[in-house]
């Protein structure tokens, strides 16, 4: 199904853009002048303030020469004709200690008072402007002699105030300017999108009448006119080819009137052969689906002998053991009821007993073991998603996790590939590849004590990545190579195991790695797997 495509008129489209375009930049303007203009008006009372403050500096030198608190007290009410200022302190220096103390202060009306700064002097040295406040300190000097500071404090509402006043005004003119945009785009589209519309009309009646001898008007728009210009062009074309499309017609007509005859007799031989292509193909169908499904019995049949024999195995051990421990039970109870069970006998019913749970747990373990490797086989996950794998890490991983099972034969690990070797893979089947393969040749390979040694190659390109291993181990009996992947294939059948190590390697390689797996049945020095993924 065709993907649905919003439609936008070209009136909506051209209103929507130039609306856009001249908001935006309305509001870039404005913004930047409102900007600008708080930064100047913010400057402006920085300035007034310090000048104030450098004011009262300059006249309350004599009232702190003086002391003459009063004086100065009075001076200081005439702030409240200074609206921008909210709170004044005047600061002296202690004659003993030379620390600043407080001498006096002005509070405007409304104002509360604030803290004495006498401890964050040199804070305010320089204009700090808050949120909705600048504090100042300038120190009061009598000829380079530093007498005291004056701690002055201003309030920002009036410039706040400014701002909300200029946001207004900035919002009114942008609406404005909108609306007159508005009207000289209404008429901008007339212009423009009238003759395309004309346009769209002609299309559709001719799309719909097949009336091909309809042509455009020209417009003042050269676009516009070329565009009806190759309209026109093209519709003289089509209304020639469909006159030449009648003769065609015509002479076809007259053509197929003389080979309806020989049309006829062939059909009558092709629908004959036919019959017999049909039957013919009827029996192949049925003979290969016999081959399939014998195939298929063959291998359910194998698949069937295998796990039996595999799961019989301990469960006819696991059946010796609970049978012999029940007669032990009933020996006992028997001699209970006598009352002649002796306490070595007691003990020896245990010892078996526990031999004999022993080999029930034992067997037990094998079926679920073997069960779990049947489920392995039959099912291989295939929902991990590609990720960029490290190769020897992944490899050094595997070692780590296998241990306990290396320290018995010891094996000598040699990989070879560059360390930062990474590629586009599924990283949990492809470490239980190389679990299962050092298992397989620990188990199968190997013997205790002797210079075992594993070698892992690793050649990556573009296209693919081929992976070697080799092991100097006893190497794959002749009469099991052409098999080594099918399950239940074993050189050590009662020792432990399945079978299935090899043939669940191979449904992880080629179904969840997608790739190939082949064993070398050249090598001679033990046994050789090459991998290639894609």
């Amino acid at each position: 199904m065709p993907k649905t495509v919003e439609q936008n008129s070209i009136r909506s489209i051209l209103f929507k853009t130039i609306m856009l375009i001249t908001a935006i930049c309305l509001l870039l303007s404005l913004s930047i002048s409102t900007y600008l203009s708080t930064q100047e008006q913010k400057k402006q009372l920085i300035s007034k303030l310090v000048l104030v403050s450098e004011i009262i500096a300059f006249d309350a030198m004599p009232s702190l020469l003086n002391k003459n608190r009063p004086a100065e007290e009075r001076r200081l009410k005439l702030l409240q004709q200074v609206s921008s200022v909210t709170n004044l302190h005047i600061y002296a220096l202690d004659e003993q200690t030379r620390k600043p103390v407080f001498f006096t202060s002005f509070n405007a009306r409304k104002s509360p008072p604030v803290p004495i700064k006498t401890d964050s002097i040199n804070d305010f040295i320089e204009p700090q402007v808050g949120d909705e406040f600048i504090e100042y300190i300038t120190p009061i000097l009598n000829n380079d002699q530093l007498l005291g500071y004056v701690y002055i404090r201003g309030s920002l509402d009036n410039l706040n105030k400014l701002i909300t006043k200029k946001i207004i005004i900035d919002i009114a003119i942008i609406a404005l300017i909108l609306i007159f945009i508005s009207l000289i785009i209404l008429r901008l589209q007339k212009r423009i999108a009238s003759p395309i519309e004309n346009l769209s009309l002609l299309l559709q009646n001719i799309a719909k009448n097949h009336n091909y001898y309809a042509r455009a008007p020209l417009t003042n728009l050269t676009e516009i006119t070329r565009l009806s210009n190759s309209l026109n062009v093209m519709l003289a074309r089509t209304q020639r080819q469909i006159e030449r499309h009648e003769e065609d017609k015509k002479e076809i007509k007259l053509l197929n009137s003389n080979l309806e005859e020989k049309v006829s007799q062939r059909t009558i031989a092709l629908r004959e052969a036919n019959k017999e292509l049909l039957s013919t193909l009827e029996k192949m169908h049925q003979y290969q689906t016999q081959i399939v499904e014998n195939k298929k019995m063959a291998s359910l049949g194998q698949m069937v002998a295998g796990v039996a024999h595999e799961v019989n195995t301990p469960i006819g051990l696991g059946i010796t053991g609970s049978t012999l421990l029940r007669d032990k039970l009933a020996e006992l109870q028997v001699k209970f009821h006598n009352k002649s069970l002796t306490a070595s006998q007691f003990e020896q019913f245990t010892n078996d007993g526990i031999e004999n749970l022993d080999l029930i747990y034992s067997s037990l373990n094998r079926v679920a073991e073997l069960i779990s490797n049947f489920k392995k086989v039959a099912v291989i996950k295939d929902d991990e998603i590609t990720s960029t794998v490290n190769i020897q890490q992944l490899i050094s991983d595997t070692l780590l996790s296998m241990g306990q099972e290396l320290k018995i034969k010891n094996p000598k690990v040699l990989i070879n590939c560059p360390s930062d070797l990474t590629v586009e893979s599924k990283k949990g089947p492809l470490q239980q590849v190389f679990h299962q393969l050092i298992l397989n040749s620990l188990l199968h390979g190997f013997v205790a004590g002797g210079d075992n040694e594993v070698q892992i190659d690793i050649v990556a390109t573009e296209t693919k990545t081929q992976i070697t291993y080799t092991d100097n181990g006893l190497g794959v009996e002749s009469n099991i190579r052409a098999k080594i992947f099918d399950p239940f294939v074993t050189s050590k059948r009662g020792q432990g195991a399945s079978g299935l190590g090899m043939h669940l390697v191979y449904n992880l390689v080629t179904q969840a790695l997608a790739g190939e797996i082949v064993l070398d049945t050249e090598y001679q020095q033990g046994a050789r797997f090459i991998i290639t993924l894609f």
